[in-house]
């Protein structure tokens, strides 16, 4: 069953809950003991921090036109770079299908060794 909410309404209702969080957070920091109970309530200051700025976002991007910020900060990439050559004739995608191979031996030999029943044996 939908009901219908106004724009107005939901803001309001966003903002009191990020009231409650801040209020709920802050009494339970207040009376902690214990530092678990402490970083509880740190947890509810954090969540009203977002729910505030979920709210506050709309009008950030129309005061700061944040659309041409927030595209290129979605296409940044890491572009790592190639490892050096190891010489010896052999090409770098060639030693990389090795180290491949040797990793998954190392793997499969291990998963072996944790199959239940099966004998530990002391290669090494």
């Amino acid at each position: 069953m939908d009901i219908p909410i106004s724009s107005r309404d939901f803001r309001c209702l966003q903002l009191a809950c990020v009231a409650l969080g801040l209020v709920a957070g802050s009494i339970i920091i207040g009376v902690s003991v214990s530092k678990a109970v402490a970083a509880l309530g740190g947890i509810f200051i954090g969540a009203a921090g977002l729910g505030l700025l979920m709210l506050a976002y709309p009008f950030l991007k129309a005061r700061f036109n944040l659309d041409h910020i927030l595209p290129n900060i979605g296409n940044l990439r890491v572009h790592p770079h190639p490892a050096p050559d190891q010489g010896e004739g052999r090409s770098n995608a060639n030693g990389n299908k090795e180290g491949v191979r040797s990793s998954l031996a190392t793997v499969s030999r291990t998963l072996e060794k944790l199959k239940p029943g099966a004998r530990g044996t002391g290669e090494g």
